[in-house]
């Protein structure tokens, strides 16, 4: 039985709001709540008729909370990560997908295609939303980062199983040559934070750096993307790539100079240029 001592799990997330807000955190009262969620073993939506903490519960949500303070990620301390109706595990050495992919998944399956790629997969995500979308797919994902690719074969194995997943530099030419010239889709969300643009700590102190930075301006990997997408796609094949918000004219630009056409750059729910698609002309 808890002890009578004990907080309830509101307040104890009220009080772990307010040390999460004096340290900070963009979401104090969210993150207090999916923390106590976390440690419960409940669903957040839950949490109003959840009794007291136990000692052991308690005493692990405020180590989880004082972890938080000092900004350590919310999905390295839970362990996972939402992203287009699944859980994806992730921890350090692999970068925690956004929300704003989601929109690049929704383009992509508006697309049909059989044989589709994921340079830069990361955890996963992507190669996985689509995978699970289209189980008669043939999806393949690309990682060169050796601890990404351990996160994103525990991924895979547990939530699409039909993801090959290959350990490459996304801009070698022999990487997936095997599928040259027969991709319907290839998908990217590569690194292109510009080198010095201000970014969160948490992003800063636990994404990986390799994950997130592409460059002085973030560009350093598009050329090298787009001409692997132009050799692996087939003729009237569809690209789509994830950009900074700066890069909504110069990728674009880019692809064009590398011969694709219907080029077009889209917007996020802010507004804000989030990602370029283009085809290979046929």
């Amino acid at each position: 039985m808890p002890e009578r001592g004990l907080p309830t799990p509101s307040a104890a997330i009220a009080t772990a709001a307010r040390v999460l807000a004096s340290a900070g955190v963009a979401s104090p009262r969210v993150d207090a709540e999916l923390l106590a969620a976390h440690v419960l073993g409940i669903p957040r939506t839950r949490l109003l008729t959840a009794p007291r903490l136990a000692t052991e519960q308690a005493a692990e949500f405020d180590r989880l909370v004082g972890l938080r303070a000092t900004r350590v990620p919310l999905q390295h301390l839970t362990g996972e990560a939402p992203f287009f109706g699944f859980e994806l595990a992730v921890g350090p050495g692999v970068f925690i997908p956004r929300f704003e992919t989601e929109l690049l998944v929704e383009w992509a399956l508006r697309h049909p295609g059989r044989t589709v790629v994921d340079l830069c997969s990361g955890s996963g995500a992507i190669a996985i939303a689509v995978a699970r979308a289209r189980p008669d797919a043939d999806v393949y994902a690309v990682e060169a980062s050796a601890q990404a690719l351990d996160w994103l074969r525990r991924n895979a194995t547990r939530l699409a199983p039909s993801v090959r997943v290959v350990h490459g530099d996304v801009t070698d030419p022999t990487v997936l040559s095997d599928v040259d010239g027969s991709a319907d889709l290839v998908l990217c969300n590569p690194p292109y934070v510009p080198e010095d643009a201000p970014v969160d700590v948490e992003v800063r102190d636990h994404d990986p750096h390799d994950a997130v930075f592409g460059g002085r301006d973030g560009m350093d990997l598009m050329p090298g993307i787009a001409r692997r997408a132009a050799g692996l796609l087939r003729p009237g094949g569809v690209l789509a790539i994830e950009h900074d918000d700066t890069q909504g004219e110069t990728l674009p630009a880019l692809l064009r100079e590398a011969g694709f056409t219907d080029v077009a750059d889209h917007r996020d729910l802010a507004g804000r240029p989030r990602f370029t698609t283009a085809r290979l002309p046929a």
